[in-house]
């Protein structure tokens, strides 16, 4: 069966990137697909390159929230509207190879699983391959998980219909993470395609780039969605600082 997939994609002033991004989108060869993109009160021109699209392709649907409410706001607005079997998550400044979503939907199937993500290479803002490979362990376990966010935001689908629509507090950073942990312990483990699928692109000015933050950001994951006391949470943090500096190295490939 071919099966709906909605793509989530929440936008905010990203007219540099969201075309090459809707691009990557319109030419899977999997074409059962919806794209919502919900944008984020843009000051750029941001919603009109949507809009462009959007009247030439039915399955691009763009919402525009009347005021900024951040990007997991933005995100769970998106997954409201989906009506898709399959939630596939995309940002608006990174790209999908053409085979992306056939390949995934097919492992799914074949596998019998409800959640599956894949490797995905790295490029700078200009789009130039950075020759890095992000890797996971495979099969991936909760506890691997728990220590370390080994799936890429643009790689991931799951089931809708197993899983319901996965909703999280829209003030919650980290918000993929924690969408994983909730999947993974449900079903203990799960299987990536053992290919690179998808660009992540490196901004300098993302959340991702300021270390400091990040740490915050992880430790607000210990500290507020699982709810351990501040001692213990330091002590996990300590763990997953050591997981992502020496432990998930082995998975960073050059290529």
């Amino acid at each position: 069966m071919n099966d709906l997939v909605s793509i989530l994609t929440p936008t905010y002033n990203t007219e540099k990137f969201i075309r090459a991004t809707l691009e990557s989108v319109q030419n899977q060869t999997y074409q059962n697909w919806e794209m919502i993109l919900v944008d984020d009160a843009s000051t750029d021109k941001t919603v009109s390159i949507i809009e462009e699209f959007a009247q030439n392709d039915s399955r691009v649907k763009l919402f525009k929230l009347p005021e900024n409410r951040g990007n997991g706001f933005a995100r769970n607005a998106a997954l409201e509207k989906a009506t898709g079997k399959y939630i596939a998550y995309l940002d608006a400044d990174d790209l999908w190879f053409s085979e992306k979503l056939e390949k995934q939907i097919q492992f799914l199937k074949m596998n019998n699983q409800p959640f599956t993500f894949s490797y995905y290479d790295s490029i700078d803002e200009e789009g130039n391959n950075l020759s890095r490979r992000v890797e996971s362990p495979n099969p991936l376990t909760y506890n691997e998980l728990f220590f370390c966010n080994y799936v890429g935001n643009l790689t991931a689908i799951y089931d809708s219909d197993y899983f319901g629509k996965i909703i999280l507090e829209t003030t919650q950073k980290r918000q993929d993470w924690r969408i994983w942990l909730t999947i993974l312990k449900q079903i203990k483990i799960a299987k990536p395609v053992p290919e690179p699928l998808a660009f992540y692109r490196i901004r300098k000015n993302s959340i991702s780039s300021s270390k400091f933050k990040l740490i915050k950001h992880n430790f607000g994951v210990y500290r507020e969605f699982h709810g351990y006391n501040l001692v213990f949470s330091v002590l996990l943090m300590m763990r997953f600082l050591f997981t992502q500096l020496i432990i998930k190295r082995k998975y960073i490939k050059k290529i």
